[in-house]
């Protein structure tokens, strides 16, 4: 192992400046992306908000113009009942004026106190004529009021049907983007966990048939015996072996991923719960976790695999599989785990 890192130093390798414009590049790409939904987000609320106020303004117009459509025609009702009225007392006068006209043909009675009522009743009968009549322009002027009104509350409904019909038509768009979005990713997600799957079968294929070499969940899983000496963060010999094996894997499913998926394998760095003395190499398991994963991913890129392919995270003693102190479960936590997943 001394031997190794002397070639390295010879070399003159160093791949923390790649690995760091990688991650750099990722942080760009995920702010850009979400400065762009944030943007549609807003304008989509700008105009979401701005059919509302409009909304609002006709369904209060609507409801002004509806009250006095109402008033109006209780006035009309008011005079329809006054004119009701004139032509009933009309009818009683002209009954009247038949019943004397009638007694004065017959010759009973006064002539000239039935001529002078019948002068009285005439004069009445006039001038309830001329109050019916102005009774029945004012109605008409009422009519054409109502008639006005009722066109501008068309009018107005129209323009609200419209409106409605707009932002009905927005909603629609806005919940098919978001369903076809939906369908994108779960396409996407189903296309990864099928080259996911295959990954691991391919793993299980060309790795030991180990015990502590296993598969939990979507991950992975090395036991850290498997690759490191004890307390240690370089690959011993059969840890070199077992990530050549692994290298070759992921070259090979490489080529078959469609380049707009884009995929990245995971090493996450595991320890056990028992503390470091702190007088070594590592300070704490935050630091040997975090060691050991970037180990296997720098010895995976030293097999071809691009470094932004390659992801390494340190856990430390805090994501255990396996609860207590006991010996078996601090041998189960101490692990690397590998995911392939998006980024």
């Amino acid at each position: 192992m001394a031997l190794v890192r002397n070639r390295r130093r010879e070399r003159g390798v160093d791949y923390w400046p790649g690995f760091v414009d990688a991650l750099s590049t990722l942080l760009l790409a995920i702010m850009f992306l979400l400065t762009v939904f944030v943007l549609a987000q807003y304008l989509l609320s700008r105009e979401i908000t701005g059919r509302d106020e409009v909304l609002n303004r006709l369904n209060s117009q609507i409801a002004e113009l509806t009250e006095l459509l109402a008033l109006e025609k209780g006035n009309a009702q008011d005079l329809e009942d006054t004119l009701a009225n004139l032509q009933s007392s009309l009818a009683v006068s002209e009954n009247e004026r038949s019943r004397l006209q009638a007694l004065l043909d017959q010759g009973a009675g006064s002539s000239d106190a039935a001529n002078s009522r019948i002068g009285q009743l005439t004069e009445q009968l006039n001038e309830e004529q001329q109050v019916s009549a102005r009774a029945m322009s004012q109605i008409e002027l009422l009519n054409q009021q109502i008639a006005a009104l009722r066109a501008q509350i068309a009018a107005v409904e129209q323009a609200l049907q419209a409106s409605e019909a707009k932002d009905q038509a927005s909603q629609t768009q806005i919940a098919d983007l978001g369903r076809r979005l939906n369908v994108a990713l779960a396409q996407r997600v189903q296309e990864l966990n099928r080259y996911r799957s295959d990954f691991f079968g391919r793993l299980r294929e060309i790795l030991s048939d180990r015990e502590n070499i296993r598969i939990v969940g979507d991950r992975f899983v090395f036991q850290s015996e498997v690759l490191f000496p004890v307390g240690g963060s370089e690959l011993d010999e059969a840890g070199r072996a077992e990530m050549d094996k692994l290298a070759a894997a992921l070259l090979d499913l490489a080529k078959e991923i469609p380049s707009e998926i884009n995929w990245v394998l995971r090493v996450d760095g595991h320890t056990d719960n028992a503390p470091l003395s702190g007088t070594g190499r590592y300070r704490d398991n935050w630091e040997l976790s975090s060691a050991r994963a970037t180990s296997v991913v720098k010895h995976l890129i030293g097999r071809g695999v691009p470094a932004n392919r390659l992801v390494a995270a340190g856990f430390g003693e805090f994501q255990p599989i396996a609860e207590g102190d006991a010996p078996e479960a601090r041998n189960q936590n101490r692990r690397i785990e590998l995911k392939l997943t998006e980024r």
